[in-house]
């Protein structure tokens, strides 16, 4: 079938991206969907630190590339072998699938899966190969889901279904924001209850870090060099937020502190303001040559620990109904999240946005089919 898709043509175009245009929107060709796979229509698509990367140069990936990670979809169409959803289903898609039988997958989320990751790596999904095609030719999938698109052939292991009641703009921020940050209060780091929660990096991913440890009973410091971000998580609930000159000035520290910002000056703002005997979670995703000075001594002496985090070391299929659960309640207001919604033909814009530190979590959306294209 034609789709309509947003494709990075390369990677590291100069800023701005509205004048260097490296994502452009036209028609592709998406294969029916395979043994294991399903067809969904996108509803709503998440833009995350981590497609800039791939824009900026910062994460290389092949080109050209239908790019897209975070989103939420309807379920069109079924592979051979897929018994366990139906056509009209809402799904969260991930960008991590599981194949369920490798090392990485026996370890409950602590580790990514080795046959989805390598499979993310080569533009490939879980089954191997690539579905979408321009011009005669192949075109990448980004991390197993390319969801700037108004449709999308995933793996049955790159969705988790959730009930109707959760809107689509939710249910695409449960598929990386959330699960990433909360994962990092959830799983890997499991403070005490009641116990403070300190954030560095208060961009989408810090700012779900913060609802979801809320939800959870912790009080939450934030902590951001940009003051409008500082405004929100107040507005969020924080119950007090500094910038990283001020922890040490007014010596704060915490038992637990996540840093969400990907930069290695923020994993030693995270280090230096956890309390001795705490933990520091880094889900951040720094460029791969990024390097940062903490003390051994430091660790030792305070019985510190670091704790890495990749998607916040979660297990989707178990993750996401909590959080669809904790929204329902109202304990979890994930729109809340929902700074800017776009169209695919101002995604180079949106990654200027993002890129100026002006943005919350933008997403794009996507007319019903009664409403014509995006």
């Amino acid at each position: 079938m034609q789709i309509t898709g947003a494709v990075l043509e390369e990677v590291g175009r100069p800023s701005p991206f509205a004048g260097s245009r490296p994502l452009s929107v036209g028609p592709l060709q998406l294969d029916d969907p395979g043994e294991g796979e399903i067809l969904v229509r996108i509803e709503a698509a998440g833009i995350c630190h981590s497609d800039l990367s791939v824009v900026d140069g910062s994460r290389p990936r092949t080109t050209p590339m239908l790019l897209g990670h975070e989103a939420a979809g309807i379920v069109e169409r079924l592979g051979p072998h897929v018994d366990d959803l139906a056509q009209g289903d809402r799904v969260v898609m991930t960008f991590l699938p599981r194949c369920g039988r490798c090392p990485g997958c026996a370890t409950g989320g602590r580790l990514p899966c080795t046959v989805g990751t390598a499979a993310n790596s080569a533009g490939e999904l879980l089954g191997h190969g690539r579905r979408l095609h321009r011009d005669g030719l192949p075109v990448a999938h980004h991390l197993g889901v390319s969801a700037f698109a108004d449709h999308a052939v995933v793996s049955r292991r790159s969705v988790v279904r959730v009930e109707p009641d959760v809107p689509a703009e939710v249910a695409a921020l449960l598929g990386c924001a959330v699960l990433t940050g909360g994962g990092a209060v959830l799983n890997a780091s499991r403070p005490a209850s009641g116990s403070p929660v300190l954030v560095v990096g208060l961009g989408g991913v810090g700012m779900a870090t913060l609802l979801v440890a809320q939800a959870l009973g912790h009080p939450v410091i934030g902590v951001d060099a940009v003051a409008t971000k500082l405004t929100t998580a107040r507005a969020l609930g924080a119950v007090a937020t500094y910038t990283p000159a001020e922890l040490p000035e007014q010596r704060v520290t915490a038992p637990t502190v996540v840093e969400a910002a990907g930069h290695p000056r923020a994993f030693e703002t995270a280090v230096a303001a956890t309390a001795p005997g705490g933990t520091t979670v880094t889900v951040g995703l720094p460029a791969p040559a990024a390097r940062a000075e903490i003390s051994p001594l430091l660790l030792t002496a305070e019985a510190r620990t670091i704790v890495g985090s990749y998607l916040g070391s979660s297990l989707p299929s178990r993750d996401i109904p909590v959080y669809a659960d904790l929204w329902r309640q109202g304990r979890l207001p994930v729109e809340k999240l929902v700074s800017h919604r776009v169209r695919l033909n101002q995604l180079n814009e949106a990654m200027d946005a993002l890129a100026g530190g002006a943005v919350l979590r933008q997403l794009v959306v996507f007319p019903t089919p009664t409403e014509g294209a995006p």
